[in-house]
């Protein structure tokens, strides 16, 4: 087995396969089909390493629904530059580029993710640029900005809402959030709410109801 720090595509491909996210069948991608294995194989390096366990391996509902709203949406995505904030394995930047974003770039804290998020552009024949580091904060040079899945506790709701609220400012944000328990409370424009197929071992349902807003606060005044 290869080791995650030396051969990080390697150890993507020795531990996935090529499969397509249920809603987003057009786009293959190297997702994990079995959980506890790849999870034990990350953990061993996590301890050596410091890696993150291996959230780029699945695709999650969030990502999901972004990808399948820009794959039916082209229009909104055409000559624009998209950037997507905790890319994981890259599925809603890589639909930006299948529909003709300008420049797409993918941001993760996570070498692996970035690594992976490659390997799957690379796969759909689309240029993704990898954008590495903790964005939070800083301004973003893009006219696009997707993330989802984000709001999985409330320290990280409590440190990325504001700056994504921030970010609405100069360009375009969309979150897709699956219902999660610390997602905005405040009014937010939806675009789309669907129902997502999901991985049962991690998300203890079969579906889960997943939403993407604009991220603006429609309660403030124009």
């Amino acid at each position: 087995m290869s080791t995650a720090l030396s051969d990080p595509a390697g150890f993507i491909n020795d531990n996935t396969v090529i499969a397509q996210a249920t809603l987003v069948p057009e786009i293959s991608l190297h997702l994990a089909t079995e959980i506890t294995p790849i999870w034990q194989a990350s953990e061993v390096y996590l301890e050596q390493i410091g890696i993150e366990p291996p959230f780029w391996a699945f695709a999650w509902p969030g990502s999901q629904l972004i990808a399948r709203f820009i794959l039916d949406n082209p229009d909104l995505v055409q000559g624009r530059r998209v950037l997507d904030v905790a890319c994981g394995c890259g599925l809603a930047a890589i639909a930006a580029a299948l529909s003709g974003a300008s420049v797409v770039q993918a941001n993760d804290i996570d070498f692996m993710a970035l690594e992976a998020t490659s390997l799957n552009a690379r796969l759909n024949n689309v240029a993704v640029t990898p954008l590495p580091g903790d964005l939070i904060g800083t301004i973003p040079d893009c006219d696009l900005l997707v993330i989802g899945d984000v709001c999985y506790n409330e320290a990280m709701a409590a440190r990325i809402i504001p700056w994504l609220l921030e970010c609405s400012k100069i360009c375009e944000v969309w979150l897709c959030d699956p219902g999660r328990h610390y997602a905005p409370s405040m009014p937010l424009e939806v675009l789309i709410r669907q129902s997502v197929f999901v991985t049962q071992e991690l998300e203890s349902v079969e579906q889960r109801a997943t939403t993407l807003f604009r991220l603006r606060d429609i309660s403030a005044p124009d």
